[in-house]
């Protein structure tokens, strides 16, 4: 029975030529293997990516595609959004977020450079999860809307300080490497 191996590590240029020797050092590679999957055969895989320097996570697959589309694909999402948005601005406004793109911007947008052909594949192979993920992003931005709106910056300091939290998580975790 086939089953899939994810490596979660990478950098936005695709292809065999972006490839280097330590790209699956202390990353994560999740396996995704079915019910009825022979352990030996599931075993022969992780060891495979233990020895490429990965650390290995057994996954239900469903349990996979929603744990990905909120660290990986609406980040990706978010980006192609913001670089779009940016794109149709007035000629003389989109020269400015260019030329005034300060590491913020930089930073946030730079997976937006990833191979778009794998991306929407990505999304089209993955929509359900992606789409549950995305509603529920949307209901939190109309949240931190109406604060806004409202002037409610008790809302927004507790939203900032449990998400500083959560970066500090990923941080310790590791998870703060290049690829």
């Amino acid at each position: 029975m086939l089953f899939r191996s994810h490596p979660v590590a990478g950098t936005e240029p695709s292809g065999p030529a972006s490839g280097f020797t330590t790209l699956f050092e202390g990353r994560w590679c999740l396996l995704t293997p079915p019910p009825g999957t022979d352990d030996d055969a599931v075993e022969k895989v992780a060891e495979l990516w233990r020895r490429c320097g990965s650390m290995v996570e057994r996954m239900e697959p469903a349990h996979h595609d929603r744990v990905l589309a909120i660290v990986s694909h609406l980040p990706h999402l978010i980006a192609f959004t913001i670089c779009g948005t940016a794109d149709d601005l007035a000629d003389e406004s989109r020269q400015e977020v260019v030329n005034f793109a300060a590491s913020g911007f930089r930073d946030f947008t730079r997976i937006a450079a990833s191979d778009p052909t794998m991306w929407r594949d990505v999304f089209m192979n993955n929509r359900e999860a992606v789409l549950e993920v995305l509603q529920r992003f949307q209901e939190d931005l109309f949240y931190l809307q109406r604060a806004i709106r409202w002037g409610d910056g008790e809302t927004l300091r507790e939203l900032f300080t449990r998400t500083r939290r959560i970066r500090r998580e990923i941080l310790d975790a590791g998870q703060d490497k290049k690829n």
